[in-house]
C-alpha cells in the first residue's frame, strides 16, 4: 500500500491554514498552539523550533513527547471519514489534530475540545 502523501509533508507548511481557519471563526493562534500542545505534548518552545524546520507530518508525531491519553475520546467524522474507523495509527493522529482545529473553529468551548483538561 502505498504511503499518504501528508505524511512527508512538513507540518509548518500546513500549520498556517490550521491557524488561518481559526481565526476565519474568531479564535486565535495562541488557541491552536494549545490543541496542538494537549495532542501531543510538546512546549511552546519545541512547537516554534518545529515550525522553523523541514519536520514533516510523521516526524513530528513520532517525536510528540507525550501523546495525550484522552485522544480516544476524539470521535465523529472528519472529511467524510468516521476518526474511530481509521486503521493506520498515523493517520488517526492527523485526523485527532484535524478534528480538534475543526471543533475550535466552530467556537466549541477550550474545555470541552481538550476533553476535560482544559
Amino acid at each position: 500500500m502505498a504511503r499518504h502523501r501528508i505524511y512527508t509533508t512538513p507540518f509548518a507548511s500546513v500549520y498556517p491554514h490550521y491557524v488561518a481557519k481559526a481565526e476565519r471563526k474568531g479564535r486565535t493562534r495562541q488557541e491552536v498552539d494549545e490543541v496542538i500542545r494537549w495532542l501531543t505534548g510538546y512546549d511552546q518552545a519545541a512547537l516554534e523550533e518545529i515550525l522553523q524546520g523541514p519536520v514533516d507530518f510523521e516526524s513530528f508525531f513520532a517525536a510528540a513527547p507525550r501523546m495525550n491519553s484522552y485522544r480516544h475520546l476524539i470521535t465523529g467524522s472528519i472529511c467524510g471519514i468516521r476518526i474511530e474507523e481509521i486503521e493506520d495509527p498515523l493517520m488517526k493522529e492527523i485526523r485527532y489534530l484535524d478534528k480538534l482545529i475543526d471543533e475550535l473553529a466552530k467556537g466549541r468551548p477550550m474545555k470541552k475540545i481538550l476533553r476535560g483538561e482544559g
